[in-house]
């Protein structure tokens, strides 16, 4: 019996097959080879298009067929991780009205800044624990403002990964941990935020049915398994946000324990079981994909924009547009050459659209100190990933605030954490236990779609077969180097005055 788990993130897709009987991920691939196209017509946006993911799935099937030799037909269930906080719209028959409105777009900034005050501060943050910040029902509201004839064709508002799942069954669905994301949970309540689409004149028609993350939520439409190849029969059962699911994959469930990963973008993500938020709205308080009613899982994420895309960035910046681009190996080599700090020179990660940790307001980007006598690509490298890491700390001493220790971490160990030099800074700069698992998203998607076909009990029997790679401690005589690079690092953040 197969599993199928779909990461849809915005710089590829990728797909995984877990061969249940054996506990194995048997085949995975990544769609496309380069990066997945994303579209900025305007300063500060950021689209994709919803119909460009599917395709893409398609060919992410079709390669698991012809490269892997998988029988799709094995495949009972799916699961589906994917970019939050993005809109789809689309009409009655779940054709998108316009391109997706992906996380990193900042254009509706000034309408939940307006909308929080509207609803007023305290009695948001006690519905949704935050603010509407540039989530869902903020990108939904810029619609309904400035495409008014667009809001009026549309009959669904979904997230990316429930669009997705709606193509493959025909029903438009989404989750109580989604609408938390876009802003549009009420947390006492254990219900839609009402009261938030009121105040923003949004209609509550808009949002398609809800199902629980884990469970048999619809079964295939029987022309798409024909056209795909995949068994009538087989069902979606498990769909998360990508930074959800990721703490999911490694099986960071229960309160206290804490996830990170450093792809497009860096997050923290923290359990908790209390309802919990910052006053200031830096980091962003979301349900669980474990949450029930007997016990409340919740996970604090903090977020940097600028990460892995920084990293991309670098790459092809520095191979000056050659055909056949320096590969990140090379780049980790060349990191590793330059002594910590490196040597004055200071990267601000901060130039993929509004940053949550402050406030949702323009920061400074790019690099300080530069000097053309001392430093080389090399030092250009390693200051990227210092500053990648500060920021992300930056985040985490604000959830730390919060209640959660910071003594442990949990990591795949993929994309920025597959760089010896990044993992020594992340280490030493949030002085926490780092503990690398070899697991993926796509993975995760796949163990949570066995979860809730049934397959497995529970999530510990699900996740049971997961070791741990490496153990990395923080180094006594690096920790308070760090630190003062770190600090120093911090003071020359320069933020936008409202």
């Amino acid at each position: 019996m197969y599993f199928l788990g779909i990461d849809l993130g915005s710089s590829s897709i990728k797909l995984s097959v877990l061969d249940a009987g054996k506990g194995k991920v048997i085949a995975g691939v990544t769609v496309p080879e380069t990066e997945m196209k994303m579209e900025a017509p305007k300063f500060g946006w950021a689209e994709q298009s919803p119909g460009l993911w599917w395709d893409y799935v398609k060919k992410g099937l079709g390669k698991l067929k012809t490269a892997h030799q998988i029988d799709l037909k094995k495949i009972n269930g799916i699961g589906i991780a994917y970019q939050m906080h993005g809109l789809v719209l689309t009409d009655e028959n779940l054709v998108p009205l316009r391109p997706s409105i992906i996380w990193c777009d900042s254009r509706a900034v000034s309408i939940g800044n307006q909308a929080f005050e509207r609803i007023g501060k305290e009695n948001c943050q006690k519905q949704i624990l935050g603010s509407p910040g540039n989530f869902t029902a903020s990108k939904l509201k810029w619609v309904k403002e400035n495409e008014p004839e667009i809001y009026a064709k549309a009959r669904y508002m979904m997230l990316p990964g429930d669009f997705i799942a709606a193509k493959l069954t025909g029903i438009a669905q989404t989750t109580a941990s989604g609408l938390s994301e876009a802003a549009l949970w009420d947390f006492p309540k254990g219900k839609i935020a009402s009261e938030v689409l009121e105040k923003m004149e949004l209609s509550e028609d808009l949002i398609p049915e809800i199902v629980p993350s884990f469970a048999k939520q619809a079964k295939l439409d029987p022309k798409v398994a024909s056209e795909l190849g995949l068994y009538p029969e087989a069902l979606v059962t498990y769909r998360a946000g990508d930074q959800p699911n990721n703490a999911l994959s490694l099986n960071v469930l229960k309160p206290g324990e804490i996830a990170t990963t450093a792809g497009t973008s860096a997050v923290i993500y923290a359990v908790t079981d209390k309802d919990m938020y910052d006053e200031q709205s830096r980091v962003n308080t979301f349900l669980h994909v474990n949450d029930s009613e007997e016990a409340k899982r919740n996970g604090i994420l903090g977020i940097i924009n600028g990460s892995g895309i920084l990293y991309q960035w670098l790459r092809k910046t520095i191979s000056l547009g050659r055909k056949e681009l320096l590969s990140y190996d090379v780049l980790n080599e060349e990191a590793a050459k330059v002594n910590p700090g490196s040597e004055g020179l200071r990267f601000y990660p901060f130039g993929n659209g509004a940053e949550r940790i402050f406030n949702n307001r323009g920061v400074n980007s790019g690099i300080e100190n530069l000097n053309f006598n001392i430093h080389s690509p090399a030092h250009l490298i390693r200051s990227a990933c210092e500053g990648i890491v500060f920021a992300m700390n930056y985040g985490f001493d604000v959830i730390k605030t919060l209640g959660t220790s910071g003594d442990m971490v949990r990591a795949g160990k993929g994309n920025l954490f597959l760089s010896p030099v990044f993992r020594e800074i992340f280490c030493n700069t949030t002085q926490a236990q780092l503990q690398l698992y070899e697991t993926s998203g796509a993975e995760g998607a796949a163990r949570g779609a066995a979860y809730g076909y049934g397959y497995y009990n529970s999530l510990d029997e699900a996740f049971g077969e997961l070791e741990i790679l490496e153990n990395l401690e923080p180094e006594k005589n690096m920790t308070a180097q760090y630190q003062e690079i770190y600090e120093k690092w911090k003071e020359n953040i320069k933020i936008e005055k409202d």
